[in-house]
């Protein structure tokens, strides 16, 4: 669902619902729902990947790639 990606998404990286503030978790969250068509995700990725690292950067990629390849594995 992509609206719930994105929710996360804007959780980690607001701290809403008493989430710790999480910049790789909420672009993994971002990138996950910008990869299923969302525009807005597209947007708010940009916006936090200018205050993250290129490590950091690369360290959410990873594990938004790790989480496709772990759902993958549960569909089949």
């Amino acid at each position: 669902d992509v609206e719930a990606l994105f929710d996360l998404g804007v959780a980690y990286s607001t701290g809403a619902d008493g989430i710790d503030v999480d910049m790789i978790e909420a672009h993994k969250w971002f990138n996950l729902a910008a990869l299923n068509g969302s525009e807005e995700a597209m947007m708010c990725r940009a916006d936090i990947s200018d205050d993250m690292t290129a490590r950091e950067i690369a360290e959410a990629q990873r594990q938004a790639r790790a989480w496709l390849q772990a759902t993958d594995r549960r569909a089949a």
